[in-house]
């Protein structure tokens, strides 16, 4: 059990039978009347996320959260197969489980997978991903105006905004929680 007055972000609960993420929370002493724990927090499975002031003697079951790095395998069309390194297992995802993720790794590139009471909730790509600039329009020589991007398709289908002198057949690197281009691949 974890109380209330235990909330710190990264923190995760059980309300209602659903777990939950502390995503902010302040401790408020009034001068008047009993202090309290004002939250904001995201339901874990839904996304909705929620604010609410709670008591301090509030108690909550802790959510168990396991996270596993896991391969991905193929797409066949519905499911996207991801592999437990350790043991080997296949795990079949839907498109909605993974449509943040996918944009980002190709096959056999490793995902980060989260499981709520052994079922996935959530795909996350490595953070940062080097890839292969497949299609863009060339740049046009003397049009050297700062900050001028264009858009370009990377090889796993991710449509990002990049600078001007980038060329099809170029590794660039790309920050997959903003999908923000960083720079030319070393």
């Amino acid at each position: 059990m974890i109380y209330a007055s235990d909330f710190r972000k990264g923190v995760t609960f059980e309300m209602n039978g659903e777990p939950h993420i502390v995503l902010d929370f302040q401790h408020v002493k009034p001068g008047k009347g009993a202090a309290f724990v004002r939250t904001k927090y995201r339901n874990i499975l839904s996304g909705a996320t929620r604010e609410e002031a709670f008591n301090p003697n509030d108690k909550f079951p802790k959510a168990h959260i396991e996270t596993k790095t896991m391969q991905y395998l193929y797409n066949d069309g519905e499911l996207y197969y991801f592999m437990d390194e350790e043991t080997y297992d296949q795990v079949p995802l839907t498109y909605e489980l993974v449509e943040d993720a996918v944009k980002y790794i190709r096959e056999n590139d490793n995902a980060t997978v989260k499981f709520y009471k052994g079922s996935a909730f959530t795909v996350e790509a490595p953070n940062f991903v080097d890839l292969v600039v497949v299609e863009t329009e060339p740049g046009v020589k003397g049009d050297t105006a700062t900050n001028v991007t264009k858009a370009a398709t990377v090889e796993t289908g991710a449509v990002i905004q990049v600078p001007i002198f980038i060329n099809e057949g170029e590794k660039i690197q790309i920050d997959t929680r903003s999908g923000e281009y960083l720079g030319r691949s070393k």
